[in-house]
């Protein structure tokens, strides 16, 4: 769809659709425009850990079966890149924008601007904190507060019959929805125990070398910790690296409990380095596409869509491993 009669009248006709979050056809042919003639903008986090790359690959794939084209821009994990991409993608026209914003809150100007151009947007992954929610048509991604929850009731019933559990938790980049999220659904299970302690909590920015630089440094201070609760596996990698410096075993001395489950994750799960996985899958890549087509096609779309999601043990993840995608 080209907005072959200008992004006003696109606007215009756009809003004429009554509680329907959907981008109008402009062809004045009544039809949805073919996949073709479809041009989407993303904007992604950045590059910042494995899920992020294979959530990268699947988007692009995907697009590319269906024979969209995708303008593809990488954040570097700095939100005033995506507001520029996005302020970009606005000015070029496109029929739909979508992204993962690296944080929360701050959006509703870009998102506004949006808006007004007519172009429809959609939010992967990680959500944004706006009142306004018809600044955008749909999110897609994950619960991040039951990824949390299902973390914590791994824990209390791991470690059921002890009388005192020391907790390091790493923290995903802060400000973000998955670790703001992944924070509060962790605590909400295992707050109301008062054995479970958490004595250091830190970002390591969702990343291998910040979950172990964090690790190290927590660990002089807290030798005698039971658990890790990383944000993500890739932290949770960084502090197995940490964990063996020091001279502990993990997932033994120091057990570790992560969400992911990507493959270097579930590999280390496998080996009982890592004690258990809650899965965030990454593979958001044909749902973005059908909400895409939906959208542009004037059809009502959910304006929340979770992602199925399972969790694993060191036997599932020995059973899983040689299909895993990612």
């Amino acid at each position: 769809m080209k907005k072959i009669i200008g992004m006003a009248a696109a606007g215009a006709m756009l809003l004429a659709l009554a509680g329907c979050s959907a981008a109008a056809d402009t062809s004045g042919s009544g039809e949805a425009p073919a996949a073709e003639d479809l041009i989407v903008g993303f904007s992604q986090v950045g590059a910042e850990s494995g899920w992020r790359a294979a959530n990268t690959k699947d988007i692009q794939a995907a697009f590319a079966d269906a024979g969209i084209e995708l303008k593809f821009s990488d954040a570097q994990q700095k939100q005033e890149n995506q507001i520029k991409a996005i302020r970009s993608y606005i000015q070029q026209g496109v029929d739909v924008i979508a992204f993962s914003p690296v944080v929360e809150s701050g959006w509703d100007t870009v998102l506004k601007e949006a808006k007004d151009a007519g172009i429809p947007v959609v939010l992967t992954d990680r959500s944004v904190d706006s009142a306004d929610k018809s600044l955008y048509v749909s999110f897609l991604g994950s619960d991040f507060v039951e990824e949390g929850k299902k973390a914590g009731e791994w824990v209390t019933e791991e470690f059921a019959d002890a009388d005192a559990v020391k907790i390091i938790q790493l923290e995903g980049t802060t400000g973000s929805a998955p670790a703001i999220d992944r924070a509060e659904g962790f605590a909400d299970v295992i707050g109301s125990d008062p054995k479970f302690e958490i004595v250091a909590s830190q970002t390591g920015d969702f990343t291998r070398s910040g979950g172990k630089q964090v690790t190290e440094a927590l660990l002089k201070s807290n030798p005698d910790v039971d658990l890790i609760y990383a944000h993500n596996d890739d932290m949770g990698l960084g502090a197995i690296e940490a964990i063996e410096a020091a001279g502990l075993k993990p997932g033994v001395d120091v057990k570790i409990v992560t969400i992911d489950a990507v493959k270097d994750g579930m590999q280390a799960l496998a080996d009982g380095k890592i004690n258990y996985i809650v899965e965030c899958s990454p593979l958001l890549g044909k749902q973005l596409v059908e909400i895409v087509n939906k959208v542009v096609a004037g059809e009502d779309v959910d304006a929340r869509i979770v992602t199925e999601e399972t969790t694993f043990t060191q036997e599932e993840a020995i059973a899983a491993l040689p299909d895993r995608q990612y």
